[in-house]
């Protein structure tokens, strides 16, 4: 479908558009009133969300504050829906051995990353009740779950893309937005992925080392210096990835896919032996049959002790 298509497309939804803009309107005065409920917590909860569909770089925020406490020495536990996996009312405890078809792929990266306990659930008051009762936690971060008002929260933190930000500015289905962009001046901060906006705290994915699936091998990031590598990416904007490998000096032969896509052996089995390369968020879904050709990119996100300090002091 070429641009033109879409747009016009984004045009003949608008009126389900609007009615979606109106139910979130009414949804959210419900809760203002107190006719639906908003469970508070005896621990902080963290909410890492956007206000717009696809990816907008969540996961790896989310694990970086997950390690900051944890470096503190705070005991730390993340609940998520668990998107992609097969969803349950009742609680699932995430670790690394996991299967991602049961716990989605973002919460099995974060188990994985971080040891800290990981519960997915539908229901995400539930999970926060039993990440309290069996973990004795001493603060939750909500992996998503921005809009999600049953579930009390400490803190709010909305991401928001600095390449695509908030797409045609239309509401579900004809564009991306979840929630106005009026949204953004409720929430306690705003982190911009990727680029730099006036208000915004920007943040940036640090590249620091290629790490192979099968044998654990670790090799520096200029590894694959001129290297021609089939480039894997099943997350929700593939070319930020591609561009990343490209600064690295990767001759990439791109492979996007969408978003929490489950890779098959035979999708990764391509003709020639360069080595592939993929997110952490995708080779958690391909270890049962990884080989010593693929590799992922180990990214950190530094966020500054400025705005460590101050979340410090929301909690």
């Amino acid at each position: 479908m070429n641009l033109n298509k879409k747009g016009f497309l984004s045009y003949i939804l608008l009126p389900i558009s609007v009615a979606f803009y109106l139910l979130i309107k009414l949804r959210r005065a419900l809760y203002r009133i107190g006719l639906l409920r908003t469970y508070s917590f005896d621990v902080p909860v963290i909410v890492v969300g956007n206000i717009t569909v696809g990816g907008s770089g969540k996961t790896p925020i989310v694990i970086e504050l997950i390690e900051h406490f944890l470096r503190q020495g705070k005991k730390v536990g993340a609940v998520s829906r668990g998107y992609g996996g097969e969803g349950s009312s009742e609680s699932l405890l995430v670790n690394k051995d996991t299967d991602p078809l049961l716990s989605g792929d973002e919460p099995l990266l974060i188990a994985t990353q971080t040891n800290a306990p990981v519960i997915v659930n539908t229901n995400r008051v539930q999970a926060v009740k039993d990440m309290i009762e069996g973990y004795d936690v001493e603060i939750i971060v909500s992996d998503d779950g921005l809009q999600h008002y049953s579930m009390g929260r400490a803190v709010e933190i909305a991401v928001v893309d600095g390449t695509r930000r908030f797409g045609n500015g239309f509401f579900l289905p004809s564009g991306p937005l979840r929630e106005p962009v009026s949204r953004l001046k409720s929430v306690d901060f705003v982190i911009n992925n990727g680029s730099m906006h006036p208000g915004e705290i920007s943040s940036d994915l640090v590249p620091k080392m290629f790490i192979n699936l099968s044998t654990l091998e670790q090799k520096d990031v200029n590894y694959f210096n001129n290297i021609k590598c089939h480039s894997i990416a099943g997350i929700g904007y593939p070319q930020r990835f591609f561009d990343t490998l490209t600064d690295l000096g990767v001759d990439v032969l791109p492979h996007p896919f969408p978003d929490h896509h489950f890779f098959s052996e035979d999708e990764l089995e391509f003709n020639s032996k360069h080595p592939i390369i993929m997110t952490a968020k995708d080779c958690v879904k391909c270890r049962k049959f990884a080989t010593n050709q693929m590799w992922y990119l180990l990214t950190e996100t530094d966020l500054g002790e400025d705005f460590m300090t101050k979340l410090s002091n929301k909690l």
